[in-house]
């Protein structure tokens, strides 16, 4: 089967766990390189990327890379690569992209040359002066960075964040992917309790269920690479019904999510059922001063509030306080918090043994990581 150079996208900060999550996979020969973290396989491999990958953006096809400094150069050397090997004569192909600290920075002129590039290679090898892009989509990415041109196929469609579960929208929600992406961090395993008390619509203890159950992320939603001509139906076929096979049945609910807004919870249910792990996660109405649990040696992932308000600056720092004495009830617990407040440690009146930057919705955040005892493995 024809091998593809490939690359999965991840914000800042996500990058090293993407790359895990590749290597869990099978595919060991990855390297990393602004926010791009490529790889090689076949079609197969892109399938079960996109269908698997927790904490990226989306799954590209490498179709080219150079460097150009002027228009002409980006249309020759656009011009100059296999695009009738993707692109079938009804293909729709919009062209997107961004350009960085580089020669050429105008974002609509580098879209209208390499669309017309395209275009004018697709012409001699079609005979067809027209194209009517009635077909599947094939979207074309391209990135210009300090003068280097990248051109891919968007494999994805819609973001990888976008798992179908999440219909209903609650206040400043955590994207899928991030939530995936602090739990992978946080190192949790399914077998180990976790809880969030600030739960919101639910996102953090539906991600942690559907690595407990084992389910792939994209299994309740559909791909635009699926539509693609060279990709035949049978790997499709086969990498759906491997996804499903390998889902895991829950007998014991270790999962919580709690939230003081009844509205929140109801979202989360909701989210739960959408997901198909309401059997595997335990939402509940609960204010975070009744945080308490007879386990030991569990889990906090949290989104506490945070805002730039004034008065909401102040609720927060009392808020913060509050967190610190009552989590010290869970002496033996390990606590993972995700907020926007660089002083958030000297409020919450204890020093992070680990913090890390992390974007949510592109807002500059810091992860603090809070490390329990290391377990008696006779109690887990």
């Amino acid at each position: 089967m024809k091998k593809l150079k490939l690359f999965a996208t991840a914000t800042f900060g996500v990058e090293a766990v993407v790359a895990r999550e590749l290597k869990h996979l099978g595919y060991e020969d990855t390297s990393i390189d602004n926010g791009k973290i490529f790889f090689t396989g076949d079609f197969e491999a892109l399938c079960r990327a996109n269908l698997w990958l927790r904490t990226a953006g989306r799954v590209y096809v490498l179709i080219g890379e150079f460097n150009a400094t002027t228009f002409d150069e980006l249309f020759e050397a656009t011009t100059a690569l296999p695009w009738e090997d993707w692109l079938p004569k009804d293909a729709e192909f919009p062209v997107v992209g961004s350009c960085v600290k580089s020669a050429l920075m105008s974002i609509s002129d580098c879209q209208s040359i390499i669309k017309k590039a395209i275009v004018e290679r697709l012409k001699k090898v079609y005979k067809l002066n027209v194209f009517p892009e009635t077909g599947p989509r094939y979207r074309i990415d391209f990135t210009i960075t300090k003068d280097k041109v990248i051109l891919a196929l968007d494999s994805t469609g819609d973001g990888l964040h976008k798992r179908g579960y999440r219909n209903l929208v609650y206040t400043a929600p955590l994207q899928e992917t991030l939530a995936a992406a602090m739990i992978k961090i946080s190192r949790w395993s399914p077998g180990r309790i976790l809880i969030d008390p600030f739960c919101g619509s639910g996102t953090i203890p539906i991600e942690a269920a559907l690595m407990a159950m084992n389910k792939a992320p994209g299994l309740d939603r559909e791909f635009d690479c699926q539509e693609w001509s060279m990709i035949p139906k049978k790997i499709w076929y086969d990498t759906l019904n491997e996804a499903r096979d390998l889902i895991k049945p829950i007998n014991e609910i270790l999962i919580h999510g709690y939230d003081i807004n009844s509205e929140a919870v109801s979202m989360a249910q909701y989210h739960a059922r959408q997901a198909g792990v309401s059997d595997a996660v335990h939402f509940q109405v609960r204010d975070m001063k009744e945080l308490s649990s007879r386990a030991k040696y569990g889990f906090v992932i949290t989104n506490p509030p945070y805002g730039e308000r004034l008065g909401a600056k102040k609720e927060n720092i009392i808020l913060y306080k509050q967190m610190g004495e009552h989590f010290e009830r869970l002496s033996t617990w390990s606590f993972y918090i995700i907020n926007a407040d660089p002083d958030f440690e000297k409020n919450f009146g204890k020093k992070a043994n680990k913090n890390r930057k992390l974007y949510n919705g592109g807002l500059l955040c810091y992860y603090y990581q809070f490390f329990g005892p290391k377990p008696d493995k006779k109690l887990i």
